[in-house]
């Protein structure tokens, strides 16, 4: 009898102790072709949580992370989608990074309740399904698209566009909005392909070069167009390069290597020399990591502070006590989140943040300038 009251208070400390732990989760890509982006997200994020675990430890809770490695790919984002879902300590989501992977994830957890707050995914079909649960904190597609048109017309003064894209829902959303902009405008659009090439571009090349289109506009992300970028300037094809923030990596320079000249790509990720309240952030993560910040780990650790901070504000809602995931969603979706790097975040009705900031960069001279910066404002829904 003694051993079996003592097996059961023993199961009662171990519940209790459980019921006072908190996770939130991270989905990126952590290995792979995109993991540079992925990586520099998690660590944003990490910095985060160590950031807040104090505020957690003064109302009984302790703090954990999670991240999960998506490979950039749909089939393991839902997968991980289902262990998180099955998780009730999991009471937040930062990411996914892609919207391919985004899409079919916020699906899985909506039903679970489970929220998600994206720093990276553009596409405009992460909101337009007006999910309760997804939200992001980096303007749309149908914003960034035309941002990018303008700025080939305006800017480089271009009059007849060649458009790629990756056959992806990031690069594809986007090019099309790049090429209804352009239409819009009355510019020349001779194409908008897409290639699910990673090697050998030479037949794209080959039909750019009868074209002679005066820029090039390519939906997708750095590995794949920095070897596009590379063989492009092998043919002697000098023409300027406007991508979207899938090019937002230093491993474009080092992939595309002297290809690398005359490119430039909206971003939605801020450089942190573009954010003054990034400097403290950018000292933490360089002695914490041993590498520079960049633009995406910037927005992981706003993604993730909006998260936390949510969660937080549920749980004072809920008497200091766990809030249940249903909370959390609407602290989310409702709230109004200060004291980040890239401003003030609050939602929309559809989970859009109502304003945010475009960077235009510029690649040249082995380095990523700023070029210029676009404020969006977004539908109030």
């Amino acid at each position: 009898m003694k051993t079996t009251v003592t097996v059961m208070a023993a199961l009662a400390l171990s519940t209790a102790g459980a019921q006072t732990t908190i996770k939130i989760a991270s989905l990126a890509p952590l290995s792979g072709g995109q993991s540079a982006i992925g990586l520099q997200a998690r660590n944003g994020i990490q910095l985060a949580v160590t950031e807040y675990q104090p505020q957690f430890r003064k109302l009984g809770f302790t703090l954990q992370f999670v991240p999960f490695d998506d490979q950039a790919d749909p089939a393991t984002g839902t997968s991980a989608a289902r262990k998180i879902a099955a998780d009730r300590q999991v009471l937040g989501v930062v990411g996914a990074l892609n919207s391919g992977v985004t899409i079919p994830v916020s699906a899985v957890l909506a039903p679970s309740r489970v929220a998600m707050v994206s720093s990276a995914s553009t596409a405009n079909n992460v909101t337009d399904r007006g999910l309760s649960n997804m939200n992001r904190i980096v303007a749309r597609d149908d914003a960034q698209g035309p941002a990018g048109a303008q700025f080939i017309t305006n800017t480089l003064k271009a009059k007849k566009i060649y458009i790629l894209n990756d056959k992806t829902a990031y690069g594809e959303g986007l090019a099309n909005e790049v090429e209804k902009a352009l239409k819009a405008g009355r510019v020349q659009v001779v194409a908008n392909e897409g290639t699910e090439e990673k090697s050998d571009f030479s037949s794209i090349i080959a039909k750019i070069k009868l074209q002679r289109p005066d820029a090039i506009y390519f939906g997708g992300i750095y590995n794949q167009v920095g070897v596009f970028l590379k063989q492009l300037r092998e043919a002697g094809i000098t023409t300027p390069v406007v991508g979207g923030d899938g090019l937002d990596s230093a491993e474009l320079l080092k992939i595309a290597g002297k290809g690398g000249e005359n490119v430039y790509y909206t971003t939605a990720a801020a450089p942190v020399e573009a954010l003054p309240a990034a400097k403290t952030f950018a000292s933490k993560y360089q002695k914490t990591f041993k590498q520079p910040a960049q633009g995406f780990a910037v927005f992981g650790y706003d993604a993730a502070k909006v998260v936390l901070q949510g969660i937080l504000n549920a749980a004072k809602a809920n008497g200091n006590k766990v809030p249940s995931r249903q909370q959390v969603e609407s602290a989310i979706r409702k709230g109004t989140f200060t004291g980040l790097l890239s401003g003030r975040v609050n939602f929309n009705s559809v989970g859009d943040r109502q304003a945010a900031t475009l960077y235009v960069m510029k690649v040249g001279g082995g380095k990523v300038k700023l070029s210029t910066t676009l404020p969006v404002k977004l539908s109030k829904r």
